[in-house]
């Protein structure tokens, strides 16, 4: 029987910015892959790189289990391995040339790799999956372990035949979900990430796909591994997953990490009867778009199924810019979603992002407008990142030349000429986030005066954080329009 080492090169500790929240996610691109390997008969095992300090640290597994192929497959579901970021590109490379000193067939699927084959390829990679990989990967191995080398007939590869680089035609999306295994997660230690959640937390998250790709079309958002296609799993399958992590790792909340969630008309209410049927009860977060969410029919079923948190693309409170984006989606749709999911009890959460090409100080203070009037439940603040085979990175390329890439997350470098310099956009995220703090405290206190018998302790500290926030924010202010003079 075939051995087969699976890894991937998201190193927790190389993000500083992750490693602080202390919120990790399993790699459940991974876990999908090696379940359909072990169910052909190949004998699998797993490093888990999460929580390393180095990637010398594969070489005990590589001895331990002495693999006939190492096989670098990163998490597709996770919108930090799509950022292909230099920290985990070099340790991939470091990786792959490893494996390759212990006599392996190295196999590489990821973002990065789909996007820059080559240099992969180069620095020692036997093959690279691009795009949705678990069929190719069997497909190739099963050539190579037959002792067939025509891999020019397998879709969805890339490899170098002597000096020639090939590169065969893209593999269908895999439509029928359900055919596939459910993750492998016996593979995995979970208790470290248990521990962290707990620790960060306070309480324990897992992830769960229930979909695959994303039919909308914003130009600045890649898709390399799934593509534009959307393909669902039937609720039957989700609520067969959800009671084996239950049974086995006592969660207390999932992460749907869907581009899309519950997209297919009453798809969120078929899961939610069968959830109640097999008297599942737990707590999720989703992503979503404002569109989706001004259905009302759309939002009571998430908040039966137990949604307590939906993360929308506002990305812009300015109609202009989000045009630009081809987001699709009007600001007026983002008031009345967050309107629609707080009535019923869910909370709204943006994701924000600033330095768009075109955008202007107006822009900059219309989507602050949005924040502070609508108060999202929690933001995250990026400034706007081209990635490969999107149209924004067509607009942009030729200023990427010097870089391309962030080291880690928190970088937040502008990589191309805007209206303001890239120090302008981090002083405007700290910003930002010291103003959003500051009304959110106002928010809090006003509910100190006018509900007075309804003040708890969570009330009371969010108030109290104005003391600190008015002027933080003031200050950060100052430092803003100090640099947008100087730039």
């Amino acid at each position: 029987m075939k051995k087969i080492l699976f890894s991937h090169s998201y190193f927790l500790r190389f993000d500083p910015k992750q490693w602080s929240t202390g919120q990790p996610y399993a790699p459940l691109g991974t876990l999908y892959a090696a379940a359909l390997m072990r169910e052909n008969g190949y004998d699998v095992s797993l490093f888990d790189v999460m929580f390393s300090h180095q990637p010398e640290e594969v070489i005990a597994a590589l001895d331990e289990q002495q693999p006939d192929f190492f096989v670098m497959y990163d998490d597709g579901f996770n919108y930090l391995t799509k950022m292909c970021l230099t920290n985990m590109r070099e340790a991939a490379f470091k990786m792959i040339k490893l494996a390759k000193q212990k006599g392996c067939t190295v196999i590489v699927s990821s973002s990065d790799s789909t996007d820059h084959y080559e240099q992969y390829l180069n620095e020692g990679a036997d093959f690279i999956l691009i795009g949705e990989a678990e069929f190719t990967l069997l497909e190739l191995v099963q050539s190579i372990t037959g002792g067939k080398n025509n891999f020019t007939a397998i879709q969805g590869l890339a490899f170098k035949d002597s000096d020639a680089l090939i590169k065969t035609s893209r593999r269908t999306v895999i439509k029928e979900l359900d055919t596939l295994p459910l993750p492998a997660w016996d593979l995995i230690n979970i208790e470290p990430y248990k521990q962290s959640w707990l620790k960060h937390a306070g309480y324990f998250s897992m992830n769960m796909a229930t979909t695959r790709g994303c039919p909308f079309k914003c130009n600045w958002c890649a898709k390399p591994i799934y593509g534009n296609r959307y393909n669902s799993r039937s609720p039957e399958n989700v609520i067969k997953e959800l009671k084996l992590l239950k049974e086995k790792y006592q969660f207390d909340h999932i992460w749907f990490c869907d581009d899309i969630f519950g997209l297919k008309p009453g798809w969120v209410n078929e899961m939610a009867a069968l959830a109640e049927m097999e008297r599942l009860q737990f707590r999720f977060k989703i992503q979503s778009r404002a569109d989706l969410l001004v259905q009302e029919n759309y939002v009571t079923a998430l908040a039966r199924a137990g949604c307590e948190n939906v993360w929308i693309g506002a990305e812009s409170g300015s109609q202009k810019i989000l045009d630009a984006m081809d987001k699709g989606i009007t600001v007026a749709q983002i008031y009345k979603a967050v309107k629609l999911l707080k009535e019923y009890g869910i909370n709204p959460s943006f994701f924000i992002q600033f330095g768009y090409p075109g955008e202007t100080k107006e822009d900059i203070k219309l989507t602050m407008k949005m924040i502070n009037e609508l108060l999202p439940y929690e933001i995250g603040i990026s400034v706007s990142y081209p990635l490969p085979g999107t149209v924004f990175y067509e607009k942009v390329k030729l200023q990427l030349k010097e870089k391309a890439n962030w080291t880690d997350s928190n970088e937040m470098a502008l990589m191309f000429k805007n209206t303001y310099q890239p120090q302008f956009y981090k002083q405007l995220h700290r910003y930002v986030h010291k103003s959003y703090r500051k009304h959110l405290a106002f928010e809090n206190l006003l509910k100190l005066f006018m509900y007075p018998l309804k003040a708890n302790l969570f009330t009371l500290k969010k108030a109290l954080s104005g003391l600190y926030y008015l002027p933080a924010a003031f200050i950060e202010k100052i430092k803003l329009n100090h640099l947008e003079k100087a730039l």
